[in-house]
């Protein structure tokens, strides 16, 4: 046994009370906004369009400034869930890693366009806010077995993924409603001046996304903190855990080949998780740059998909605890390499890569062309599947983990969905500036789902009982 480890913690004898499950539940509600309205949907959009010098590169920056947060992650997650598991409970580590994302999110309003910083601060609050946001995710995780029965971890799961999608939902068609108007008209998607004053010219709007984030983070965490029990304290110190954490990780890596499917999993959670990353980090970009949507367009693309991703992560829920996280997760692969071919093969004036069409004409309205219409199909098909493969993930990962090291396999799961994820985006950003394309850079996402599915293909699951 490795020192400083304590004994397995005993699977609880009475299940936490429904209003605690609940509580936990909006985490996920809490955390969304960052990745509908950061990383997605507006501000994203939003630095390619007006603070880098074109999309294209604007495209390249983002990538390697998801690499980078990825790569943070990847070399401290399994070592910082070794150490929790160590020390017992997992809310002051959600706190810890709440407050950088807090921090980063707020950073996004000084990044003021046409200012000589305005690239640089971006950039670091969205990594920031990124390591933030996936740390407190990794522990929020961690809670899991302990709320509800092995047999009910993938409702949770699901559950907790479609109630996330509409906290995404809802700040996004505030933001849009109320805040984000279109530079040119001054007006929000419902026809008002933004509140607050807010300045559409300076694109006050879509900064205020970072700021509206942070806020959301702070108010709806709070129940979480207050009524979802945690786990004891080991009696171990920071220093004796962080020791013992070190050493454990070393076991476990080799302990790995003992542990085929366990092993297979993570590999193959690596891959195709990275891909998914990247396609939703990239979206947004893609469209602006290939069609140039604004604000508008992308606002109501992004609620449209977060409405079918709502759907997709509930009904996914069900299906998981029904027939199994893997075929879920199979079927979602499946849907995604065809979406991402359809995305690939449209321009502004072709579909299906050699069938000629209309280009958008201005004035024409939103969503005029057919290629605009095929890709608002293809990005709602992405929204209805990426919530159960998402959740489905997490369930299989906390069926696989052994007993009592929940937080040190969740540790683990986030390497193996982000020890990559400096690759994806940073070989999507290559592609994009060595071939001076957004489509060149996308392609690249193929390669990632086809292998991950490969594996994936190969895990074999004991259902827990």
């Amino acid at each position: 046994m490795t020192p400083a480890t304590p004994p397995a913690e005993a699977p609880p004898t009475v299940w936490p009370p429904r209003h605690a499950v609940t509580a936990w539940l909006f985490f996920d509600w809490s955390a969304q906004p960052f990745f509908t309205l950061i990383t997605t949907f507006v501000f994203a959009p939003f630095f390619a369009s007006a603070l880098a010098k074109d999309a294209a590169d604007g495209q390249a920056l983002w990538g390697y400034a998801t690499g980078f947060a990825g790569l943070c992650i990847a070399l401290l997650s399994p070592l910082l869930g070794g150490i929790a598991d160590r020390t017992g409970p997992r809310k002051p580590w959600i706190a810890a890693f709440g407050a950088l994302l807090v921090i980063g999110s707020a950073m996004l309003w000084f990044a003021v366009p046409g200012s000589a910083a305005a690239v640089p601060i971006a950039l670091a609050g969205f990594v920031i806010a990124t390591i933030g946001a996936e740390f407190a995710t990794t522990f929020n995780n961690a809670m899991m077995t302990r709320l509800v029965p092995p047999e009910r971890l993938g409702w949770l799961s699901g559950t907790g993924w479609a109630i996330g999608y509409l906290g995404g939902l809802l700040s996004l068609a505030i933001t849009l409603g109320l805040l984000a108007a279109d530079p040119q008209t001054g007006k929000t998607l419902i026809g008002i001046a933004p509140i607050f004053g807010l300045d559409a010219a300076a694109r006050e709007g879509d900064r205020f996304s970072g700021p509206l984030t942070a806020l959301w983070f702070i108010v709806f965490v709070t129940p979480m903190f207050l009524l979802t029990p945690d786990s004891g304290r080991t009696g171990l110190s920071l220093a004796e855990a962080a020791r013992g954490g070190v050493g454990r990780l070393k076991d476990t890596l080799a302990e790995l080949p003992k542990l085929p499917s366990l092993g297979r999993f993570l590999l193959a959670n690596m891959i195709y998780q990275d891909a998914l990353v990247a396609l939703f980090a990239f979206g947004g970009i893609y469209a602006a740059g290939v069609f140039g949507w604004q604000t508008i367009e992308l606002g109501i693309f992004g609620i449209l998909l977060t409405v079918t991703g709502t759907l997709g992560a509930w009904a996914g829920g069900k299906l998981d605890d029904r027939i199994g996280g893997k075929p879920v997760v199979l079927g979602a692969i499946a849907c995604l390499l065809f979406a991402c071919i359809g995305i690939l093969s449209l321009g502004t004036d072709r579909i299906l890569f050699v069938i000629p069409a209309s280009p958008p004409v201005p004035g024409d309205g939103l969503f005029a062309s057919l290629p605009e219409r095929v890709y608002l199909g293809l990005g709602l098909l992405i929204g209805l599947v990426a919530g159960p493969m998402q959740a489905a993930s997490r369930s299989l990962m906390a069926r696989l983990a052994p007993e009592g090291r929940i937080g040190e396999f969740f540790g683990l799961f986030a390497l193996s969905g982000k020890v990559t994820s400096f690759m994806g985006p940073t070989l999507v950003a290559l592609a994009t500036t060595i071939f001076a394309s957004q489509r060149a850079g996308l392609a690249v996402l193929i390669v990632f789902f086809l292998a991950g599915a490969a594996l994936l293909a190969g895990v074999k699951v004991a259902r827990k009982s």
